[in-house]
């Protein structure tokens, strides 16, 4: 999610849909009202997190079955994003983005008035069907804006906006759901939802330069032996993100014995770790092929040690926080930049691929916390199932991915 990690994908999309002057009136706006969609996107999606315990208490259910609703929206990424991705590659991105942030205002809007957790569980995986979609056509708008040779620090401004609600999205929201109910954090996010709908409708240029791409083409990046490999790399890989924060509550209360009103501290300190991570590790990306994602999942490793052993002691739980999030971080541009490096003929896809592989690792994640926590082995045994599968994912790397070579990039005229 950086620049200089995006630029193979950001580079493809301008040679089929940028010309050299791109007639956007105001470009700076139109690249905020995607970066402000962006932010609406995390705020919902790592908010859930926080809220984890507020929506289970509510709807008379445990930690670990409320945990099939943020499965649930991840499967919603992994399934519905490329699924609309593929069914509306021929539509015109700016009507794609209008169409998809109207689903993410649906999605949480039913979301906040959901009276059991079945229909709630139903409810997320409508809102992360949108996640992936809208980032793989933002990159085309973010890339047609700026123009050639500036489409990654493009992408960049729009992935902005996920970066923010990590850091200060998520523990607001958490705040928010800890002191007016967790429904009116979800109502929260409808509203920047809307203030995201107003400005893609207002400054999202009309354009057929915009327009989709070829279904055969998206659909030839899927045969390619790497693409998958590398999909399940990051799934495997970046799990351990997720066996963490998406019980960083229980981690404060139960653990450390804290007092709730720390949650969203702890969140935020893990959201500073991620943009750190993710800026230090865009740059090592760039210059080397495998080095970012070695280090990146050896990191968290180490740090997931650490948790499981002296977590219960806030003085070290909060800077494993910020390790695991920086060094998961470090390694998801080399992610972004090996696996449109397989498919460049294919961004958009690819793009969603990404998003997909990151809500299949949310998937596992939480499912492992959950098993772990149902098995009676403590509430930081949820770190030993991230462990596992990252494990999983950093021996699959260095035994296959990294010695597939990237294809060449197409030129499309």
């Amino acid at each position: 999610m950086h620049q200089r990690a995006y630029d193979s994908q950001c580079t493809a999309e301008e040679k089929r849909h940028t010309s050299a002057k791109s007639p956007i009136r105001h470009p700076k706006l139109t690249l905020f009202a995607l970066a402000l969609g962006t932010f609406a996107i995390g705020a919902g999606e790592f908010g859930s997190n926080g809220i984890i315990q507020l929506f289970a208490s509510d709807l008379d259910v445990s930690v670990p079955v409320a945990t099939y609703a943020i499965t649930a929206y991840a499967f919603g990424v992994m399934i519905g994003s490329p699924a609309i991705t593929l069914l509306a590659a021929r539509v015109n991105r700016r009507t794609l983005l209008l169409g998809l942030i109207g689903l993410f205002l649906v999605g949480n809007g039913l979301s906040a008035l959901a009276p059991d957790i079945v229909l709630f569980v139903a409810f997320r995986f409508v809102t992360g069907s949108v996640q992936g979609a809208f980032f793989g056509a933002g990159a085309v708008v973010a890339a047609y804006v700026y123009g050639p040779g500036k489409g990654g620090k493009a992408f960049a401004t729009v992935m902005g906006g996920l970066t923010v609600a990590t850091i200060a999205g998520s523990p607001l929201g958490t705040f928010i759901g800890q002191h007016a109910g967790w429904r009116v954090m979800y109502g929260t996010v409808v509203a920047v939802g809307l203030l995201a709908g107003a400005a893609l409708l207002a400054w999202l240029p009309r354009t057929e330069d915009l327009r989709g791409s070829s279904l055969t083409g998206e659909l030839g990046a899927l045969r390619r032996r790497g693409v998958w490999l590398m999909v399940t790399v990051a799934a495997f890989g970046i799990s351990s993100i997720f066996a963490v924060y998406t019980f960083i509550g229980p981690f404060v209360t139960d653990a450390a014995l804290r007092d709730a009103s720390l949650i969203p501290i702890a969140l935020a300190v893990f959201g500073l770790g991620m943009a750190v991570g993710n800026h230090v590790g865009g740059r090592v990306a760039d210059r080397h092929e495998n080095r970012g994602l070695i280090l990146g999942y050896g990191g968290a490793l180490a740090f997931l040690v650490l948790i499981g052993v002296a977590g219960g002691n806030l003085v070290i739980l909060l800077p494993c926080l910020f390790g695991v999030g920086a060094t998961m971080m470090f390694a998801i541009p080399t992610i972004q930049v090996r696996l449109t490096g397989f498919a460049p003929d294919a961004p958009t896809l690819m793009g969603t691929l990404n998003l997909a592989a990151l809500n299949l690792a949310n998937c596992l994640g939480a499912i492992g916390g959950a098993v772990a926590l149902d098995a009676g082995w403590g509430t930081l045994s949820t770190v030993w199932a991230g462990f596992v599968l990252t494990t999983a994912g950093l021996l699959l790397y260095v035994t296959t991915v990294a010695r597939v070579k990237p294809a060449p990039v197409p030129v499309r005229t």
